[in-house]
């Protein structure tokens, strides 16, 4: 096969419709949009609206709370820690943090910072800096031989 024998599959692709462009075409004339009305005009946004009935969105009662104040972490179990550290991508010897993380391709971005979970077992004897953790998972990195240091405001509400 070459480059120039590519192509889509029959029937794949269609031409775009055109539109107003006389009357013979099929789609001349109101192109398609019916006579008259507000969606025959351009400019049209009536998404939700009931005819001037109280729409089902308003009609609703809300529920719950978002809290705008909300930190938005990153949840990382122990077992993928140790899984980098395994494949070589992380390094045992030096504090891992938010950065080295996504260095080493366990989380993509640092948001809020990294909250630790106790998911799986930690063989290697590591330091963490990180913006929380769970007790089990303090525990665990303890157990290894680690550390663990939080920011004071997280130590202070457990």
């Amino acid at each position: 096969m070459k480059l120039n024998e590519l192509s889509d599959k029959e029937g794949a692709t269609h031409s775009r419709k055109r539109l107003g462009r006389g009357i013979g075409s099929g789609s001349g004339k109101t192109a398609g949009r019916g006579v008259k009305g507000q969606k025959a005009r351009s400019g049209v946004a009536i998404n939700g609206f009931e005819g001037g009935q109280m729409p089902l969105y308003r009609r609703l009662p809300k529920r719950g709370f978002k809290n705008p104040n909300a930190k938005d972490f990153n949840a990382v179990s122990l077992a993928r820690i140790q899984a980098a550290i395994d494949a070589k991508k992380l390094d045992a010897k030096a504090t891992v943090d938010a950065e080295a993380l996504v260095k080493a391709g366990v989380i993509r971005r640092a948001r809020d910072g990294v909250r630790l979970l106790s998911d799986g077992e930690l063989k290697a004897k590591l330091s963490f800096d990180v913006a929380g953790a769970s007790k089990a998972a303090i525990e665990k990195i303890e157990k290894a031989g680690g550390s663990v240091k939080l920011p004071a405001q997280a130590e202070a509400s457990e």
